[in-house]
């Protein structure tokens, strides 16, 4: 599978790819479909995994948007955590009881 995904409470979670490659176009949009069309979500949620994605993951996610308006699927795009965001987390992040 060229897309990660989870589904949970009736959100459909995408991972798409950054550096997807222009000739797996076609084939990841075509996954987010179908996996649309199996879950039936009440909302899609795609997460890019870099702040500079490829112009293939670009595509994916215009045509991943374009088929939600189409079947009337709120659609949510998010992009990586900053680092910075992520290192305050690990920072304020409460020790384990156990050690």
């Amino acid at each position: 599978m060229l897309i990660g995904h989870a589904f949970e409470e009736g959100v459909l979670h995408l991972s798409l790819p950054g550096d997807l490659a222009l000739t797996m176009r076609s084939a990841a949009d075509l996954e987010a479909q179908a996996l649309a069309h199996a879950h039936r979500p009440r909302h899609v949620r795609v997460q890019l995994s870099t702040a500079d994605p490829s112009p293939a993951s670009l595509s994916v996610l215009s045509r991943v948007r374009r088929f939600c308006e189409t079947v009337r699927i709120p659609l949510t795009v998010v992009g990586p955590a900053p680092v910075r965001v992520l290192a305050d987390a690990l920072l304020t992040e409460e020790p384990h009881p156990n050690g």
